[in-house]
């Protein structure tokens, strides 16, 4: 900080486990990627390569040494582990895992029907051997409501498997898993996970702001926050230290 300033909250600091911030890259470039890390590095712990768009993006290792370089982890998005999957090829993804240098994976079933949930812990078990896994629970399809016991069971039987963390679902729109269609968040479905699942071993998607200050309201400072937009790296920040007029009474008498 560049002034200490009383009252603030005490944030982890990086490398950490819990207060993760996860940010969105959809196709940075190179340039882009540099900005990012100049101005938010210290703010930023895992950078996801949303979807598929590692396959296509140019000069895709490059970005990942940078990134890299500047202490973020990296992941590819959990629809491109399903579209190998429905394929036939994951062999194949654990090579392009291994090609880009990348130790970490996101496993997840939100697309992929074909992917029985029995099998997907088994992935996780296998490739928690070699990568640290996070796997994603809910379905990106907003029709599509899970019951909270569910959400518990499959949440429990992931981390039983070898998840290091447990996504919760809610795509870059914020519009599905543990919102609504109108990004209002689930807050009896968030409260009634939380009585079985240790808050830092979930990673909340929370794009929206006012989704994003509603989980800082409810866990504190150091909740685990995913799918941020990389120019929202900074507001979430001071949201997470009281520094913006939705949180700012929250830490101010702690």
């Amino acid at each position: 900080m560049n002034f200490k300033l009383k009252n603030i909250p005490n944030r982890t600091i990086k490398p950490r486990e819990n207060g993760l911030t996860m940010v969105m890259d959809k196709g940075l470039s190179i340039r882009e990627a540099q900005n990012l890390m100049d101005v938010s590095s210290d703010y930023i712990d895992i950078i996801k390569l949303g979807f598929g768009t590692s396959i296509i993006t140019k000069n895709i290792k490059d970005k990942i040494k940078l990134y890299q370089k500047n202490n973020v982890n990296v992941y590819l998005g959990g629809t491109l582990f399903e579209a190998f999957f429905i394929r036939n090829q994951i062999n194949e993804y654990e090579s392009f895992l291994t090609e880009l240098n990348v130790n970490t994976i996101e496993i997840s079933d939100g697309v992929c029907n074909e992917l029985s949930h029995e099998l997907k812990c088994k992935f996780i078990s296998k490739f928690s051997k070699k990568f640290t896994v996070f796997s994603e629970v809910g379905s990106k399809i907003s029709e599509k409501i899970i019951p909270p016991y569910k959400w518990i069971n499959l949440m429990q039987k992931e981390l039983e498997a070898g998840s290091s963390k447990v996504i919760a679902e809610a795509r870059e729109s914020g519009t599905v898993g543990v919102f609504r269609k109108d990004g209002e968040v689930r807050s009896d479905l968030i409260e009634e996970i939380l009585t079985k699942i240790p808050s830092e071993k979930i990673l909340w998607e929370a794009p929206m702001k006012d989704q994003q200050v509603w989980f800082i309201k409810l866990i504190g400072a150091n909740v685990n926050l995913g799918n941020i937009d990389p120019h929202e790296i900074i507001p979430l920040e001071c949201l997470r230290l009281g520094l913006r007029g939705d949180t700012f009474y929250d830490f101010i008498n702690k």
